[in-house]
């Protein structure tokens, strides 16, 4: 069974010495999101407080709310990349994260390196990556660049071997910020394909994402973050509905 749990979740961001002195109690933050020490001076911004999420197998979860709501800060703590401060995370399955593709990357290793350490640090033996090289090797479009150092590679081709690699090992939980297109013209298509295909595959979806057509399309629920928080979770027209009406009335 694949599936994902989060327990009251609460993550606090420390502030750097010039960011709280610089700070307004209004702006990009909210006055109640700020954490003050016993000087009053500000430490910390809540970035999510008391979540409560549950999803299961074949459920495709979008995450809506204004920017600072706290959906990437969710989505790096579903992908590992953040621990709470406090709360429990279960996650049963494997994790595949798009919300950098190039995180991880070693510039000064080959391509074909970088398939086995990438593959390693998601958790597959190297009989599977092995399995799986010559078709990321494919994909990619790199051919003899794959064994000269990542640091001699152009940004876009950075972004194909990297997209490559993240894409052709079938992911159980699929983790993503906006739907990913990559590369230039006559890449993009390629992977807009791709992509499509590797998510039909997955047992789990979670998107954030400020596209509403796509959201309508792609996922079966909605859970809408306002400052920190889960204002509302359910239906993907419920919740979709309701979050166009408090935009239209901010």
């Amino acid at each position: 069974m694949v599936r994902l749990d989060l327990t009251n979740i609460h993550l606090n961001y420390p502030l750097l010495a010039r960011s709280a002195s610089g700070m307004k109690a209004e702006g990009d933050v909210e006055s109640s999101r700020i954490v003050y020490d016993k000087n009053g001076r500000p430490r910390a911004v809540r970035a999510l407080s008391g979540i409560d999420l549950s999803v299961g197998t074949g459920e495709r979860v979008a995450l809506v709310g204004h920017n600072g709501s706290g959906k990437t800060t969710l989505l790096h703590v579903l992908a590992g990349l953040l621990p709470p401060d406090t709360g429990t995370v279960s996650i049963e399955g494997q994790v595949t994260s798009l919300i950098n593709i190039n995180l991880g990357i070693q510039a000064q290793a080959t391509g074909h390196a970088n398939i086995t350490l990438r593959g390693l640090a998601a958790g597959f033996s190297r009989k599977q990556i092995a399995e799986k090289r010559d078709a990321i090797a494919n994909f990619s479009e790199l051919g003899p660049f794959l064994d000269l150092p990542v640091e001699t590679y152009s940004a876009g081709m950075r972004m194909r071997l990297s997209f490559a690699i993240a894409t052709t090992f079938t992911p159980e939980i699929l983790i993503l910020d906006e739907w990913l297109s990559t590369g230039d013209a006559s890449f993009r298509q390629k992977a807009a394909d791709r992509m499509r295909t590797f998510s039909q595959a997955a047992s789990i979806i979670v998107l954030a994402s400020h596209s509403l057509p796509l959201i309508e399309q792609v996922c079966s629920r909605v859970v809408w973050l306002d400052s920190g928080r889960v204002r509302m979770d359910g239906d993907v027209a419920a919740v979709l509905d309701a979050y166009q009406e408090a935009m239209a009335e901010a």
